[in-house]
């Protein structure tokens, strides 16, 4: 599959743009607004600055964008279509119309946040082939797809879950056709009680923000809900919390059944209570304050191998690369993040390290002494590098490592890194490392397997 087609370019239109683009599709932009393509180009700038960070390797080569004249343009021809027009019922079924009249055969996913596929497809020849895909702002940082089948039939349901998964997104299967899917349900709850604690004057937007970014925020993005409170119930686990707090659900703690009435002075008051919350900042810098930081929370949580972390690390063993065997071998792909960087603005020196430490990585991984060779009690350790910084290195730019065998003597293995920025070729650092063999068992020097000295010494002086 090569093509998707995005029919609404807005916010969530652009990023599901984005992240098809960045993972090597081709997109098909279909939306009437005039402003729609420097909206969204403003949108894959951010992606552009944001996702590969996520990654210790390299996404694959961009696609094509296309912004089209009509729906009939940007579905022909279609492995995918995703929609994601304003959330009105009759817009949607035009949609739908001109999508069945031009590409009858694509997976067509909705990204609507209430309605059902059911009512969707209503009217619709090939309804078999509609389902909900309710993706999360930003849509190319945060995996998280809600998928409602409907009428979709299998078939269709597992095809666009692997295609989804292919992008880096974790499909959420929905077991059932209800208003809101899962997440916006919860969403709706908390919304609901923060706008009566502001209409009482209990909260301001910011005290409000404050008690989520700074407490059970942070434990719901990486636990959720229900381990979070079986932790709260100590030894005795969720059934001594259900047992402790469940009569407080009785008490008249949330107003979660009403809402209060959305009169001009009660809207007027929640927008002056953001503006000066959050007003000195454009809509533009907020995105990418919080792209920074979700990056920041998603890297160390993939280091953890835990919750969206753990997602993000499936995608990336999933992503080619092109891996040593080429003259000149080319060690590791990247950008670099934003977390690499110090107070001078460039990357910190221990960085350096951890790239020629994936770069040594790579040649063992290729000569045959990764994982497996280790699980046979041997290995090599690093003794000595030494580091020449050329010229400052920055986040968001792209990097390779070509990496040189230039010592294979028994013991030891020397190899000569040299790391290149990817948009001009500059050399932005060199080192120098040596390596010893070792024996895991004894912790103590010792000669390699026969064969391993042999592929090593085949590799001297040829770059490759």
């Amino acid at each position: 599959m090569t093509k998707a087609a995005i029919i609404g370019g807005g916010v969530i239109g652009g990023g599901w743009a984005a992240r098809f683009l960045l993972n090597g599709w081709d997109v098909a932009v279909f939306d009437p607004d005039q402003q729609a393509e420097r909206k969204l180009g403003e949108v894959l700038t951010n992606a552009r600055g944001a996702l590969p960070m996520l990654y210790e390797t390299s996404l694959p080569a961009e696609g094509e964008l296309t912004f089209t004249t009509s729906i009939a343009e940007a579905v022909s021809g279609a492995d995918y279509i995703q929609e994601s027009v304003p959330e009105r019922l009759d817009l949607k079924h035009r949609v739908y119309a001109e999508i069945e009249a031009a590409n009858r055969q694509a997976p067509l996913g909705s990204s609507t946040s209430g309605f059902k596929p059911s009512d969707l497809g209503a009217g619709m020849a090939t309804a078999d082939r509609l389902f909900v895909a309710h993706p999360f702002n930003p849509v190319y940082l945060l995996p998280l797809v809600e998928l409602v089948a409907g009428r979709a039939s299998v078939d269709i349901v597992s095809r666009a879950e692997a295609l989804l998964r292919s992008v880096g997104f974790s499909p959420l299967r929905v077991r059932a056709e209800i208003d809101a899917h899962l997440a916006d349900r919860f969403l709706e709850a908390v919304w609901r009680e923060a706008l009566w604690l502001i209409h009482d004057d209990i909260a301001t937007t910011e005290e409000i923000d404050e008690a989520i970014r700074l407490g059970f925020g942070l434990r719901w993005a990486q636990m959720g809900l229900f381990e979070t409170y079986r932790i709260a119930g100590g030894e005795g686990g969720m059934a001594h919390f259900v047992e402790q707090f469940g009569p407080a659900l009785a008490w008249p703690w949330t107003k979660l059944m009403n809402v209060p009435e959305m009169t001009p002075e009660f809207a007027a008051k929640i927008g002056a209570q953001s503006d000066a919350q959050s007003g000195a900042l454009s809509i533009r810098e907020l995105e990418r304050l919080r792209d920074r930081n979700l990056v920041g929370i998603l890297r160390a949580l993939k280091q953890a191998g835990s919750a969206a972390g753990a997602v993000i690390a499936e995608h990336e063993a999933s992503l080619p690369t092109d891996g040593p065997g080429s003259a000149p071998m080319v060690t590791v792909r990247r950008v670099i993040p934003s977390d690499w960087t110090d107070y001078n603005g460039h990357m910190n020196e221990s960085r350096y390290g951890q790239i020629w430490s994936d770069a040594a990585d790579a040649v063992l991984a290729h000569v045959g002494a990764g994982p497996e060779y280790v699980a046979r009690g041997l290995s090599y350790f690093t003794v000595e590098t030494r580091t020449k910084f050329v010229a400052e290195t920055h986040a968001g730019e792209a990097v390779v490592c070509e990496t040189d065998v230039t010592l294979a003597d028994g013991k030891k293995l020397g190899l000569t890194h040299r790391m290149l920025r990817e948009a001009d070729g500059a050399v932005l650092a060199t080192c120098d490392q040596l390596l010893i063999h070792v024996s895991l068992e004894t912790r103590r020097s010792c000669e390699p397997e026969a064969e391993m000295s042999v592929r090593l010494t085949e590799l001297i002086g040829t770059g490759a």
